[in-house]
């Protein structure tokens, strides 16, 4: 995939100064504390080389795209939970659709329960690590509700198949009757803003860093995790209804921009930031 050269410079710029902040103390890992009372990604504290902010017309806010994270129970699989990698990813590509597209977009993102009665105002929610998901009747009662009346959820940064499985029967749950299938590459949400030809994998943050020096090349965490998936849930008209992105991280392709010049340029400039770009503007216009 070939980004236009304006992108690729403004993406470069960006993560020069962001490797500079980078060497202020700022931590590498992914785990976040989020205060009970948190309603937004903007407060938590950034645990890579900060955040970035913006601002938008004033008297507008309420017609903005808005990046909304879901906060679920862990079920005990292994995995850091719905937090993973809080603040900074959502954030980071909050700014880059902000950036990259017409689309306004609010600069603080949203925390939120799948029982929380403003549900309805946030179209776009996004799960991390759902191979440890686990939602009571009420939270899949809420949710199904939610994607029935034409909301649409992101699953991401999950690996294997005993992850896989465990995601696929929540959602069953959430949405019986309905099953995935594997989105094909001409589907228009790659080719919406950026064109996407295959369906890369985003290592986690190490790992990639590991990969440039492996003989292998290996960027996926677990033997059965070789081979990327995007699978979708669609309703009755095809609008796509889910969408979970199997052994892939690209969470940290957002979060980790500014830590290492190689992971950006190999991982969130080739692939996590396009693909985060094209699904937020396709299923935010469809």
């Amino acid at each position: 995939m070939n980004l236009p050269a304006a992108i690729v410079l403004a993406l470069t710029a960006t993560v020069v100064f962001a490797q500079w902040r980078g060497r202020r103390g700022w931590g590498t890992g992914s785990e976040s504390y989020i205060p009970p009372e948190a309603r937004t990604a903007r407060q938590v504290e950034s645990h890579s080389t900060e955040t970035p902010t913006w601002t938008n017309t004033p008297g507008f806010s309420s017609d903005t795209f808005t990046f909304t994270r879901l906060r679920y129970q862990h079920n005990g699989f292994q995995g850091g939970g719905w937090a993973t990698d809080c603040p900074d990813s959502d954030l980071n590509l909050s700014f880059r659709v902000q950036q990259m597209t017409s689309i306004r977009v609010n600069p603080d993102g949203r925390l939120i329960h799948p029982t929380d009665p403003e549900l309805a105002r946030y179209p776009f929610l996004y799960i991390v690590e759902p191979g440890a998901l686990s939602l009571d009747p009420a939270e899949a009662s809420a949710l199904r509700d939610h994607l029935n009346n034409g909301g649409f959820l992101l699953l991401d940064d999950f690996w294997g198949e005993e992850e896989w499985d465990n995601a696929e029967r929540v959602l069953a749950e959430v949405l019986p009757g309905r099953k995935f299938i594997e989105l094909s590459l001409d589907h228009p949400l790659y080719s919406c803003v950026f064109k996407i030809t295959s369906k890369g994998q985003v290592p986690n943050y190490r790992t990639g860093i590991r990969s440039q020096f492996d003989p292998e090349g290996r960027t996926w965490e677990r033997d059965d995790a070789t081979e990327v998936h995007h699978r979708a849930i669609l309703d009755d008209r095809g609008r796509i209804m889910v969408l979970a992105l199997h052994n892939t991280d690209n969470g940290d392709g957002w979060e980790r921009e500014g830590e290492n010049d190689y992971y950006f340029h190999n991982f969130s400039e080739k692939i996590s930031y396009p693909l985060g770009v094209n699904i937020i503007h396709y299923v935010m216009t469809h």
